[in-house]
């Protein structure tokens, strides 16, 4: 049986939100407190704005989790090979309203771009060069260029590769911090769902990740659920487990597990260290689930009291937790 480890499931109501800020190793951070105001700042500020409507309330959180710094989207972001910032982001509503974008620089929260993509545009993704200078042209605030922890992280990496060490990109997620953020709102009846990324560290230039695709790094069907994924996006967009996991929720299998068999099924797939996702479903339920050492997450909802805590692996230390919880909620 693959090793998963689930917590779930909430009963938020509606409106309500989750977010994560990435699965992976979380390893040599010191505590965690700064990672779970991210995550916590990201929740509350998609709940501030469920008033402007679906699709802004998303960006308002994936764009707060971007602005971090401490987490891997938006000025956070991980850098290239050649030591550049380069982005993916994308967005869906339960009304097939999709937008994404691929291999950016320019926009400080790409989300916001991939926002302008589902609305007025009748692509579904654009990349490169072409999507930087619509950001521009849009006014879109400019990304500030790399930020010095992720410099210093960079230069590890190379570091360790000169000396011929260093891990597979296949390992990355793991032996660094997280990757990916994402969201998944609940508003009126309405779902969304969003990711956002730096991608993976010391990645190829041009390479796009799971976070851009719908039907990859996020996934909603009406009057069902939504699903954002974290983890190797090589296999995410192979494996397609936010798909599996709202499949799941409409032959109607509880958001928990069905979050606990789209990462089960995605590690006898590809493996352990790859995969971590947030799950909503249309009554307002929610659950996390991941195969990976840890992953941040936060929660708000009608019904219940706000949430932040970092997911340790099962048997692992789980020191970092800091919530109120909800008194519906039955942590796996």
């Amino acid at each position: 049986m693959a090793e998963v480890t689930v917590h779930g499931p909430l009963r938020l109501g509606d409106p309500a939100i989750i977010v994560h800020g990435g699965a992976g190793g979380w390893r040599g951070v010191s505590g965690t407190g700064e990672v779970l105001e991210a995550v916590r700042s990201g929740a509350r500020a998609g709940m501030a704005s469920t008033g402007r409507g679906l699709l802004e309330a998303l960006v308002e959180a994936v764009a707060a989790l971007e602005d971090s710094g401490v987490l891997n989207a938006g000025v956070g972001s991980v850098l290239t090979y050649d030591g550049r910032v380069e982005m993916d982001a994308g967005l869906m509503t339960d009304s097939m309203e999709a937008g994404g974008v691929a291999a950016v620089t320019y926009p400080r929260n790409p989300i916001r771009l991939a926002a302008y993509v589902a609305r007025e545009l009748p692509h579904v993704l654009i990349a490169g060069p072409a999507a930087d200078r619509l950001a521009e042209r849009l006014g879109l605030e400019k990304h500030p260029g790399p930020s010095r922890r992720a410099l210093e992280r960079w230069r590890m990496l190379r570091e360790e590769l000169a000396r011929g060490g260093g891990s597979s990109w296949a390992r990355a997620v793991h032996r660094l911090y997280g990757d990916t953020v994402g969201a998944v709102l609940l508003s009126r009846g309405r779902l969304a769902a969003a990711a956002s990324t730096g991608g993976i560290a010391l990645k190829h230039p041009g390479r796009v990740g799971d976070s851009p695709v719908p039907g990859a790094g996020f996934y909603v069907e009406k009057g069902v659920g939504g699903c954002a994924a974290t983890g190797i996006g090589e296999t995410i967009i192979l494996g397609r487990p936010c798909v599996y996991a709202v499949e799941l929720l409409a032959q109607g299998v509880p958001v928990e597990e069905a979050a606990r068999a789209a990462v089960a099924r995605h590690t006898r797939l590809f493996g352990p260290d790859t995969l971590g996702l947030i799950l909503l479903d249309h009554s307002g339920a929610a659950a996390a689930a991941m195969n990976t050492q840890g992953m941040p997450i936060a929660a708000e909802g009608e019904r219940s009291e706000p949430l932040a805590l970092m997911l340790w692996r099962s048997g692992g230390e789980r020191k970092d937790k800091e919530s109120r919880r909800d008194p519906g909620s039955d942590p796996g």
